[in-house]
């Protein structure tokens, strides 16, 4: 529990630098940047799966492939379905679209408590409850305010359960799992980069940093997918849901603070009741580590 808890944290930690990062790379499209974590992801997991001895596990997927058709559309879909978050999330803060998707991952977690609550049967202690029905008060209020969501929002708030619930189905570990979804990901992410205009070494003489912060691009994306991942078998759905609410904030104030987006006075009571629920989850993780 303490493991799964502080691998959560530490992810939403690395996803918030890594919103910012990406305004780091221009002139990159956000299209470029999302193939570039692709490609780069494969070496880094790679290194990860040699040091946990995961390759036998790697090897028993080829093998199933290889006798049956079954497993292929399993794993295209699992890929398609992080692809897709993979490239909003890279493509959002260049496209002013930052706050929309931070908005999304503050509604993930209760959709990740509905999931778990109505097709795990999981339970939630009181704290984590309250927590849940403050933060509804937040959401109610934006469907109040604005009437409807943007589709970048509902793309995090929809996108992800059935990803993790697939996960859960396909019973591979992280580290496997997200092999396959960097490889399948691969020749999207090999077409966009061939595709690119100016090509790479043109771009890399126009602006040498990129030969550093590409590169770079890599580490953090690939330690922060799989911190996040291993997080999500650790801990219960519910628990994991919730605890998926330390990203958001820090995805906020990112965009808030650092990208620049501008936010109306009224949008501040959608925040507040969640950020409350925040404090109550925190708080209590806090008992928890310290009684233990």
């Amino acid at each position: 529990m303490k493991q799964g808890i502080a691998l959560s944290v530490f992810s939403s930690a690395l996803f918030a630098g890594l919103y910012y990062y990406t305004v780091l790379l221009f002139p990159l499209t956000g299209e470029q940047i999302f193939a570039w974590r692709v490609l780069l992801a494969l070496p880094a997991i790679a290194i990860l799966v040699s040091r946990n001895r995961s390759w036998d596990d790697i090897a028993q997927i080829v093998r199933r492939l290889r006798c049956g058709w079954r497993l292929w559309p399993l794993l295209f879909t699992s890929a398609a379905l992080l692809g897709a978050q993979l490239w909003l999330f890279t493509w959002a803060p260049l496209h002013q679209k930052a706050l929309d998707v931070s908005l999304g991952y503050f509604l993930l977690p209760l959709s990740m408590v509905l999931v778990g609550r109505f097709f795990y049967q999981e339970r939630l202690s009181r704290v984590q409850w309250l927590a849940v029905s403050v933060a509804m008060v937040g959401v109610a209020h934006e469907f109040i305010r604005v009437g409807s969501f943007s589709w970048a929002t509902a793309l995090v708030v929809f996108g992800y359960p059935p990803y993790f619930m697939l996960r859960r189905a396909l019973r591979l570990r992280s580290l496997t799992c997200l092999w396959f979804d960097m490889l399948f990901l691969t020749p999207a992410a090999i077409v966009v980069l061939a595709s690119q205009n100016p090509g790479l070494m043109d771009q890399v003489f126009q602006y040498p940093r990129l030969l550093g912060l590409i590169p770079l691009l890599g580490v953090i994306s690939s330690t922060a997918l799989v911190c996040y991942l291993s997080a999500s078998r650790m801990l219960p759905l519910g628990l994991f849901g919730i605890m998926g609410y330390v990203e958001p904030v820090l995805l906020f104030w990112v965009a808030f603070l650092l990208l620049g987006e501008g936010m109306t006075a009224s949008a501040w009571w959608t925040y507040i009741p969640i950020w409350i629920a925040v404090v109550l989850v925190g708080a209590e993780g806090l008992w928890i580590w310290v009684k233990r």
